[in-house]
């Protein structure tokens, strides 16, 4: 699978998001989704499902080094005497020795960003983690972190689809030879139902969900994570990495409303308008 390389780790383009699947049937999915190809794994502290995406990585028999693992702290834990404890109950549960990248998974208005970055700059140079990152952070937060703090950050994951512009922050991050996960790509589930993204994918044999993927997995620096339980639509989600898209069908994506805005709960932050 084509790869995405950023601050010496080299991120799998497409990779299972887990949020929502717990115990038998997150490992379940881990499981089908290693047999299909699938080798970048998205988890989180918050899923409440690191054990069983960690039991169904082992079950596959595949070596540590050939699976990307991604995990994140919550919000409540980043002052950094609080994240040591829950980063060391990830590693447990994730049965694993280090995590390939690391993330804030949401930013606060009262943190110390600076110091819950140096916290997890410290996991890197210990080798627990192999790089580090931040989820829904808006421009200014990143430019805080990247041009004045200085933290090493290897992607951005924030809520990305057709229906939902990240211009700004894709600009921003592509200069800085990041990559950018996007989750929610198939606008949860709604792509699938999209009368420009069914014709189109009608033209290239597949679904409107696997034409959201593939419009993204179109721009440089994208990383997509669609959360697929069933076998079917990990197979038909996979299948986006072989979808080409031509000028037409970028034209037509790009004309879609974009301010669709799917995840935005009372704590997110102030967004970019794009």
């Amino acid at each position: 699978m084509e790869t995405i390389a950023t601050q010496g780790i080299d991120i799998p383009r497409l990779g299972l998001g887990t949020f929502g699947m717990t115990g038998a049937e997150a490992q379940a999915a881990v499981e089908n989704a290693a047999s299909l190809g699938y080798r970048h794994f998205d988890t989180a502290t918050m899923y409440e499902n690191e054990d069983a995406v960690g039991a169904g990585i082992a079950a596959t028999g595949l070596p540590r080094e050939d699976v990307f693992i991604t995990t994140k702290v919550w919000h409540t834990h980043l002052a950094p005497n609080l994240m040591q404890g829950v980063f060391e109950q990830s590693l447990e549960k994730l049965g694993t020795d280090y995590v390939d990248l690391y993330m804030v998974h949401w930013p606060t208005p009262d943190m110390d960003l600076a110091a819950t970055l140096e916290a997890i700059i410290r996991l890197k140079e210990r080798g627990l983690i192999r790089a580090m990152g931040v989820c829904n952070f808006p421009l200014a937060l990143m430019r805080k972190a990247m041009d004045e703090i200085g933290a090493p950050l290897a992607a951005l994951q924030v809520e990305y689809h057709p229906f939902l512009s990240q211009a700004t922050l894709l600009d921003y991050v592509q200069k800085k030879g990041m990559a950018m996960t996007a989750y929610c790509p198939v606008a949860k589930g709604t792509s699938s139902e999209d009368a420009t993204l069914v014709a189109i994918g009608q033209k290239h044999g597949v679904g409107g969900a696997q034409i959201a993927l593939a419009w993204l997995l179109d721009q440089k620096g994208v990383v997509a994570i669609p959360k697929a339980a069933s076998p079917k639509n990990q197979q038909a989600n996979f299948s986006a990495l072989n979808v080409r898209l031509d000028d037409e069908d970028r034209a037509a994506i790009g004309a879609l409303p974009k301010n669709k805005r799917l995840v935005n709960p009372a704590f997110a932050p102030v967004w970019d308008t794009e």
